[in-house]
Formats: C-alpha cells, sequence, structure tokens
C-alpha cells in the first residue's frame, strides 16, 4: 500500500515538472515571436502569411534565400521540414487533384478570430499619406527584385510562346485595322457616294477612335486586368468591324469604324504591358521585338487580302437597288478574323500575376505563377520539378477614398457611379505619370511617339497619293480626242475608255450593256439615242442634249449631267448608288502591291532589332533608327520615277521597324507596373494624334509640293531621334 502511494506521489510531481517546463517553452515561444514580428515590422520584411505555430520557427529558418522568398529543397529533405511548396505531394511527388494543391495562405496583415495582432507598434491609420507611399515605393521596389528571380525559376517555354502567339493575334489586328482605312477609303466613299467634303473623314474618325481607346483601355487595364481589358477591347473592335460591312449610309459606316479604332487602341498598350510581364529581364528585349512582327503580318495579311479581294467586283451581290454588299466589304469582313481568333484565345490565358501582386492578390498570383512553372516544366521534360516559391512579398495596399452610395440606389445611378469611379481612377493614375520621377520620362517617350508617327503617317498617306497622281498623270497624258465627229445608227456594246468627245452628234444610236469609264462629252448632241444597261464610272455630259431618247437601267443622272439639256427624254430605273468596276483596272492592282512591297520590306528591319535590342542597347536603336529613316526620307525628293519611288519607300520602312520596336520596349520598361498601362496608353494616344494631324498635313500637300512633305518628315524624325537619345537606358532594369 505504501509503495502504491509513492508511486502516486511520484507521477504527481512529474505531471507538474512537465507542465513547469511547457508553460517555460510556451513563454519563451510567445517572446520569440513577438520579437520577431517587431523586428520584421521595422525592417518591412514582413511576408504576411498564415502558418501554424508547431511549423512556424522551422518554416521561418528554412527561408533564407531572399529573405523568406524561396524554400531550400536540401534543406527540408536534411531538417525532415516541411513547407506548403511540398503540401498535397505524395512520395513520388505527384500533385494530388483534391482541393488543396499547396496554395499559401496569406495573411492581410488583420488578426484572426481569438488572436492578437502582434508586432504592431503603429497603425498605418495613424500614418500620413506619404509615409505610407514610401512604404509602397520600397515594397514595389523589393518585389521587382524577388518577381525577378520567380520569373527565372518559372523558365522561358512553352506558356510564354502560347501566350506570345495570343498576344500576337491581338497585335496582328491593330495592324490590320490601320492598313484597313487606307484600303477601303476610295471604295467606300465611292460606293456610298460621298461628296468631297465628307471625303477623308474615314481616315481621321478612325484614328481618333483609336486615340481615345488607347488612353482609356490603357488606364483601366492598370485598375481592372490586362487580359479582362484586352477581351473586352477587343470583342468591341471585332463586333462594329464586322457590322461596319453591313451598313449602307456613310454616317452610320463612320460610326461603326469609330467604335472598332475605339476597340483596338487598347491592343498595343495592353499586350506590350502583359507580355513583358510574364518575362525575365535577360528576354525582355528580344521577345518584345519578335512580338512587333505581329503588327507586320497585319500589314502584309491586310494587303494581301487587298490586292486579293477588293478589285473583284463580280464578287458583289445586291438584294434589290436598295442594298449592295461589294468586294470591298468582303474584304472588311475578312479583315475582322484576326480579332475574333485573339478574343477565342484569350479567354484560355490567365491573367499578368504582376498585376495580381500590385492589386494585392498574392493567391491568384501565385497560383498563375505555378501554372507558369508547371507548363514550363512539363514542356522540358521535367515534371518532377517542384515549383519552391510559397512567400511572395507585395506592395502595401493604399485605400482609395470612395464615396459609399445607398443600398437602395437606383441600378442605373450605381452603374453611373461605377463609371464615374472608373475614370477618376483612369485619370488619377494618368497623373501619376506626371509625378517624380517619370514626370521627365514621360515628357520624352511623348515627343517621340509623337514625332515618329507624324514622320510615319504622314508618309504613309502621301506616298500612296503621289503614286496615284503620277498614274493619273501617265493615264492622262493617254487620252483620246475626237472633234466634230458625226455617228448614226450604230450600237455600241463595247467599254469606251478615257475618252474625249467634242462637239459630237449622235443620231439614232443605241448604247447597250456598255461601260463609259473616264470618258468626257463636251459640247455634244444625242438625237433619238437608246441608253440600256449602261454604267459612266467617271464620266460627265457638259453642255450636252438630248433630244428624244430612252434611259433605261443606267446610272447617268443629274450628276453627270453638267449644264445639259434634256427635251422629250425620258428615264426609268435608274441605278441608285455610286457604281464601281475594277474589271481591267490595273491600278488597282499596282496600288495595294506597292503597300504589300512595303510591308514586306519591314522583315529584315525586324528581324535584325530583335537579335540585337539586347546588344546594342535599345536607346542606340531607337535613335540610330529615326535619324537614319529621317535620312532615307530625305532621299525621296530625288525620286523622278515610280519605281525609284517604291525603292526609297521600303528602305525607309525597314529602317524606321527597329525604332518603333525599341520604342515599344523602352516604354514598357520605364513605367511601373500601377501605370504602365496608363503611361503607355497616353504615349499611344499621341501617336494616333500624330496620325490625324499627319493624314490632314500631308494629305493637303498631295499635288502641291514635294518639298515641303519631305523636309518636315525628315526633321521631326531626326529631331525626335535626338530626343530618344536622352531617355535612360532599361537595358539593365527589372520591372517595377
Amino acid at each position: 500500500m505504501e509503495e502504491t502511494h509513492n508511486n502516486r506521489t511520484s507521477l504527481v510531481k512529474g505531471a507538474k515538472d512537465i507542465a513547469k517546463e511547457a508553460k517555460r517553452q510556451a513563454a519563451k515561444n510567445f517572446s520569440k515571436a513577438v520579437d520577431r514580428a517587431s523586428d520584421e515590422y521595422s525592417t518591412h520584411r514582413s511576408y504576411n502569411r498564415f502558418q501554424n505555430e508547431d511549423e512556424e520557427e522551422n518554416n521561418y529558418n528554412s527561408y533564407t534565400q531572399q529573405d523568406g522568398l524561396y524554400a531550400d529543397n536540401a534543406t527540408n529533405e536534411e531538417d525532415g521540414a516541411s513547407s506548403d511548396a511540398t503540401e498535397g505531394h505524395d512520395d513520388e511527388d505527384e500533385i494530388y487533384e483534391g482541393e488543396y494543391q499547396g496554395v499559401p495562405a496569406y495573411n492581410d496583415g488583420k488578426p484572426r478570430d481569438g488572436q492578437v495582432a502582434l508586432g504592431q507598434p503603429v497603425s498605418d491609420s495613424l500614418k500620413s499619406r506619404k509615409e505610407l507611399e514610401n512604404e509602397r515605393q520600397a515594397d514595389e521596389e523589393e518585389l521587382a527584385q524577388q518577381y525577378e528571380l520567380i520569373m527565372q525559376e518559372c523558365g522561358h517555354g512553352r506558356f510564354q510562346w502560347q501566350l506570345f502567339f495570343v498576344l500576337g493575334l491581338a497585335l496582328m489586328s491593330d495592324g490590320v485595322e490601320v492598313f484597313v482605312v487606307g484600303f477601303v477609303l476610295p471604295s467606300a466613299e465611292t460606293d456610298m457616294c460621298v461628296p468631297n467634303s465628307g471625303a477623308g473623314w474615314l481616315g481621321s474618325i478612325v484614328y481618333l477612335g483609336m486615340m481615345f481607346g488607347a488612353f482609356f483601355w490603357g488606364g483601366l487595364s492598370d485598375k481592372v486586368g490586362r487580359r479582362q481589358c484586352l477581351l473586352i477591347s477587343m470583342s468591341v473592335n471585332g463586333f462594329f468591324a464586322f457590322l461596319s460591312s453591313f451598313v449602307q449610309g456613310y454616317s452610320m459606316f463612320l460610326f461603326c469604324r469609330m467604335v472598332s479604332g475605339f476597340g483596338i487602341g487598347g491592343a498595343v498598350p495592353i499586350v506590350f504591358s502583359y507580355f513583358a510581364e510574364v518575362l525575365a529581364r535577360e528576354k525582355r528585349g528580344e521577345h518584345l521585338s519578335w512580338l512587333c512582327m505581329f503588327w507586320m503580318i497585319g500589314g502584309i495579311y491586310a494587303s494581301a487580302m487587298a490586292w486579293a479581294i477588293i478589285p473583284h467586283y463580280g464578287w458583289s451581290f445586291s438584294m434589290g437597288s436598295a442594298y449592295q454588299f461589294h468586294s470591298w466589304r468582303v474584304f472588311v469582313v475578312v479583315c475582322a478574323l484576326p480579332c475574333v481568333s485573339a478574343v477565342v484565345a484569350l479567354t484560355f490565358m490567365p491573367e499578368s500575376p504582376r498585376f495580381y501582386l500590385e492589386m494585392g492578390k498574392h493567391d491568384e498570383a501565385w497560383m498563375v505563377l505555378k501554372h507558369i512553372h508547371d507548363t514550363n516544366m512539363r514542356a522540358r521534360g521535367e515534371p518532377e520539378r517542384v515549383f519552391t516559391v510559397n512567400r511572395i512579398k507585395i506592395p502595401k495596399q493604399l485605400d482609395e477614398l470612395v464615396e459609399m452610395q445607398n443600398e437602395s440606389a437606383n441600378p442605373v445611378l450605381k452603374v453611373l457611379f461605377k463609371i464615374r469611379a472608373e475614370l477618376r481612377g483612369i485619370w488619377l493614375t494618368f497623373m501619376k505619370c506626371f509625378n517624380h520621377p517619370v514626370k521627365e520620362n514621360t515628357m520624352k517617350l511623348a515627343a517621340v511617339w509623337f514625332t515618329l508617327s507624324f514622320g510615319y503617317y504622314g508618309l504613309s498617306v502621301w506616298f500612296p497619293d503621289v503614286i496615284k497622281h503620277l498614274q493619273a498623270d501617265e493615264y492622262a497624258s493617254r487620252v483620246k480626242i475626237h472633234n466634230n465627229e458625226r455617228i448614226e445608227d450604230f450600237t455600241f456594246n463595247f467599254t469606251l475608255e478615257n475618252q474625249i468627245h467634242r462637239n459630237g452628234v449622235f443620231v439614232n444610236d443605241r448604247f447597250i450593256s456598255m461601260k463609259f469609264k473616264a470618258v468626257t462629252f463636251i459640247d455634244s448632241s444625242f438625237l433619238n439615242c437608246y441608253f440600256e444597261d449602261v454604267s459612266s464610272v467617271g464620266s460627265f455630259f457638259r453642255n450636252c442634249t438630248f433630244v428624244d431618247s430612252f434611259f433605261y437601267n443606267t446610272d447617268i443622272d443629274d450628276t453627270k449631267l453638267t449644264n445639259s439639256r434634256v427635251i422629250n427624254s425620258s428615264f426609268h430605273h435608274n441605278k441608285t448608288g455610286c457604281q464601281m468596276t475594277f474589271d481591267d483596272d490595273y491600278s488597282a492592282y499596282w496600288v495595294y502591291f506597292v503597300n504589300f512591297l512595303g510591308t514586306l520590306a519591314v522583315l529584315p528591319g525586324n528581324i535584325v532589332s530583335a537579335l540585337l535590342m539586347d546588344k546594342i542597347g535599345r536607346l542606340s536603336m531607337l535613335g540610330g533608327s529615326m535619324v537614319l529613316s529621317g535620312i532615307s526620307c530625305f532621299f525621296l525628293w530625288f525620286g523622278t520615277s515610280e519605281s525609284m519611288m517604291i525603292f526609297m519607300l521600303c528602305l525607309y520602312n525597314g529602317l524606321s521597324i527597329s525604332a518603333w520596336n525599341s520604342l515599344d520596349v523602352v516604354t514598357t520598361e520605364l513605367y511601373p507596373t500601377d501605370r504602365r498601362g496608363t503611361g503607355f496608353g497616353f504615349c499611344n494616344a499621341m501617336c494616333k494624334l500624330a496620325a490625324v494631324l499627319g493624314n490632314l498635313i500631308f494629305g493637303s500637300l498631295v499635288g502641291i509640293t514635294k518639298a515641303i512633305p519631305i523636309l518636315l518628315a525628315s526633321s521631326v524624325l531626326v529631331g525626335g531621334g535626338l530626343v530618344g537619345l536622352r531617355l535612360p537606358d532599361t537595358r539593365a532594369n527589372v520591372l517595377m
């Protein structure tokens, strides 16, 4: 009995000793947690991640690389430590298909239920706005370095190439949109009977739409995401581009093309921002330059389709005399296909992980980065490689002052308030582009974008019109003139082209199923003549007299009869609309072929710029390319023939493309993530503004003088190149 009592006493004593030791260890661990949390807060190194207390000390000591960014596999194996990066894996390193697959939980800095926030000596609410912004800036700089290491671990492989082709389709759509304007302009204005006062509005209004679209979508992409904005903007472009091919009125056609341009305006700023954020620094310059090739491919595609479709007037169909669907409308539909393809492909791509981190969405960013890593590793034949990142630094999130609305407010008012809030956010982000230290860079970039675009788009408008004027002069030199002719009882059933008939007399003649092409009748008389199924493209009757004549199914109306008299004559079933024909019109083929050659000449320059972008530097390529293209533009002055002018145009295009590629790369790298889309969108908007001014200025000088357009383009290109050389070099920059 005494022995049993002693055993019980020893057991109680041992339990008390264990309790004391547990209490001492708990106090020790609590003290360590307080010290560690205070130290992390004071040095801004807190990653704010949920961890259970049993694993906290082991995990904290294991993350030694980049202040806890990576978990070293060797250390985990030796010490037997575990991490969230390896949870959810069995012994053969296969990922479970269950709900949890190793996504690291992220702590937003707020205590969980039943817990006390430790290591928070100063509340954010007690800090000034400037202090919070300074903390966020420090966090962004740290994140930029960490993100660069993460992208190096993810590697460059299948995912980047998939995104490359998807974004390439979007960029190709932008190139197509620019070229569509020039190709459909003559046909659309003729088909819709546009007077001279309305001619030229199509080109300007599309560029205006692209200008506002670039600013709006670029700014919105910094608020709601790259992928989502690009998807919406491309959908707007595709829908209204397709719709524009069916509308009949010129005003409605202008509206559809303007909205289509507004949609595609977001392509360039978003595409380059999106792609740059999934590239490591050593790959960024080269692969962004390769991406630029899709803009050229869009130009080649548009030129080839215009060459193959528009001149084929027989491809058209009509529904009565009110609805006509000519070949140029078929061309518009075909040019919308790259945009539709881009929208479909974008639905399978994830959001930019860099944008997620900027918005404080840690888990979403981690999932995308893991997807990039696993996709690339599987393509390399290394599926066993584990994504070792489980904690990523995110910048301090600054609360915006948002005006709260009543829950019972009208839904329409809520939508309007949401739109106003988004527009205000875009404007505030835009104003940040003019804050130190990016203010000076913004001004220089805007100047370079404006000058490069003004010279390029100005010449692209001026040069085809110069070619047309040369062709028109040659065509006019071959005109046939007939004076004082008298033709009786003759049937005209063939085409009359490029002729002038003065003081002619036509008696009892029949004009049946024939065409007048660039034929002018002056002071002529038509007595008892019969006109049936006649088209008169570019033909006019001036000071003519029609007596006892009959017109059936012709397009001869008051616009063709200038100061002419019609006596006892009747018109039946006149054709409505403007009649077009490209039969045997080789000048149309020639214009499209010249544009095709000019676009194809960009290919060598694109390849060279991609290969040398990271070797000779962005700025050297930007400034050198603009100066050389300005010099080559000057030699257009000495062009005396079509062949020489075309050669100089191809040389200019080949030299200028390097400037465009390097400018895209520099603009992407100079802006931090939170305003990259906004800054790029503003610069691209300046580009489109320069295109509008170039259309107006250079277009007004066509046929007047050759000296002013050439000297103007050369001077602005050289000046812009010199400004570009003053920009900071971004080769060694990480994306902030």
